[in-house]
């Protein structure tokens, strides 16, 4: 899409269709379905609907757009839990800018991280129970830049 050019239009005025798409997106991005034929079937299109719109829809939300995320984090201290949760951020598409970690206090470690979200096909709310769910990961507590 070299010359593309975008429309903000209000979903109820379009057909149900685009309003599917993103639910396959959805579906796949927060792996309820393991495929696109599986997700496409629980909300009843076809795959080459989805393959024919997926590029062009897009879900937009006013207060996610050029949105930053900070969170701070105890994890405890043990290898591969940050990693862990790093790998949740790559996993929904987050762009990680910092990464701070104190040095480990009884068995747990303070960190701060930094992402944008803005190209992430997921609320924020989802990202941040994902990133709850990690194993080691004792609390998350989120400030929004707006």
């Amino acid at each position: 899409m070299k010359n593309a050019s975008y429309l903000l239009v209000d979903a109820s005025s379009l057909p149900d269709v685009y309003g599917k798409v993103l639910q396959v997106k959805q579906l796949l991005a927060n792996r309820e379905a393991s495929s696109t034929s599986e997700a496409v079937r629980m909300v009843g299109i076809s795959r080459s609907v989805f393959y024919k719109y997926k590029d062009a829809v897009f879900p937009y939300n006013k207060k996610q757009s050029s949105q930053i995320l900070t969170i701070q984090a105890v994890l405890l201290d043990r290898p591969g839990v940050l990693m862990a949760l790093m790998a949740v951020f790559y996993d929904v598409g987050a762009n990680i800018l910092t990464i701070n970690q104190n040095i480990p206090v009884d068995g747990r470690a303070l960190i701060s991280v930094s992402a944008r979200t803005e190209s992430m096909e997921l609320p924020v709310e989802n990202l941040l129970e994902k990133l709850r769910n990690v194993e080691g990961v004792l609390s998350i507590q989120s400030i929004r830049d707006e």
